[in-house]
């Protein structure tokens, strides 16, 4: 899913990284973790406080989608970051090209404190492979002093009321996908005749879209530039610290979900390493202090009690359970992957 990520060089967040790419078996070198991840995506007093009670140096390098995270793990077969982040159909489609590695559970007794809701999920039905970290929903928020309709759910983002007033996260399955719910269809659809139909309506939408932004859409919205958004969980949080009187809308036609999980890779040079930054990102008051900070529903369950009251009352955080259970995953669609691109390509260029 997604998240907010820019694209960086990988960054050492230590001078441990000589030591951990030489000499081979050394003590040194299993005293190294290179994670895989977006960047801002684990807080940097977590890494600190890691670091320093485990005395491993951390070194992270960043992507900036799904996609060139999987491009990367591909092209050294698993074999140079020890944990890696990404969204659940991107580890699916991994997990399928023999890219992950089994978790040893009796190195991570904190797995135990996860929530049963965001496990054995269709990606990893026997919760033998992921980590569940950042699970969300995007959702539509708008600025109540500016729109002058009532905003139930994706269909109203036709109305010609909301020329050129929304932003949109650039992103091919989230955006065809709410195209595809607003008409009935799955967001997973892979028929072609209806894919052509959902792009005729999502060519449409063009007039009533300001931009696209995949990293900071919440930033024109912050500043009235435009007044509607559709963004990742995290994103309208932070759009709603800044302006708490913004509307969040559960849609009326259903809403998509996803949670980003953290895997080893199967030839992960630093196994054990591994596993003892995962069990210590699953401690309860570690667990709370991520998901304040990375603004997604927590999938700690023991972290409940260290989690603020705002936090346990925000609407874009703790959405009603019988909302929360019409959701749906976006899955690996296939070959039809590449009209999802097409439909997408084209429609930024028009």
């Amino acid at each position: 899913m997604r998240k907010i990520v820019s694209l960086l060089l990988a960054v050492f967040l230590s001078a441990g990284l000589a030591a951990g790419c030489s000499n081979s078996g050394t003590e040194d070198e299993q005293k190294t973790l290179n994670i895989l991840t977006w960047d801002g995506y684990i807080p940097e007093d977590v890494l600190n406080a890691f670091q320093e009670s485990s005395g491993i140096s951390v070194n992270i390098a960043n992507f900036n989608d799904n996609e060139e995270m999987l491009s990367k793990l591909e092209a050294t077969n698993g074999g140079q970051y020890d944990v890696v982040i990404g969204s659940d159909y991107i580890i699916d489609i991994a997990a399928k090209r023999g890219l992950l590695s089994e978790l040893d559970k009796s190195k991570i007794p904190n797995y135990d404190n996860l929530d049963p809701v965001y496990l054995s999920q269709y990606y990893d039905p026997n919760n033998v492979y992921t980590v569940p970290y950042g699970p969300g929903t995007p959702l539509i928020v708008y600025d109540p002093a500016k729109v002058t309709i009532d905003i139930k759910g994706y269909n109203d983002l036709w109305d010609p009321a909301l020329a050129n007033s929304i932003v949109m996260m650039d992103d091919a399955r989230n955006v065809i996908g709410i195209t595809l719910k607003s008409m009935g269809y799955s967001m997973n659809e892979t028929d072609e005749a209806i894919l052509k139909e959902a792009k005729e309506k999502l060519f449409q939408l063009k007039p009533n879209i300001h931009h696209l932004d995949y990293n900071n859409p919440y930033d024109s919205l912050i500043s009235g530039e435009v007044s509607v958004a559709y963004m990742f969980t995290s994103q309208v949080n932070t759009a709603l610290n800044e302006r708490p009187e913004l509307q969040v809308v559960y849609p009326e036609e259903g809403m998509g979900f996803g949670i980003d999980c953290w895997f080893i890779p199967l030839n992960a040079p630093h196994k054990d390493a591994a596993h003892e930054f995962l069990n210590y990102i699953l401690d309860a008051e570690t667990g709370a202090k991520i998901s304040e900070s990375i603004l997604y529903m927590c999938p700690n369950q023991a972290s409940y009690d260290y989690l603020s009251d705002d936090f346990k009352n925000n609407k874009a955080l703790y959405i009603p359970s019988d909302i929360l259970g019409e959701t749906e995953f976006i899955k690996d669609v296939g070959e039809a992957a590449t009209l999802y691109d097409s439909i997408w390509t084209e429609f930024k260029q028009q």
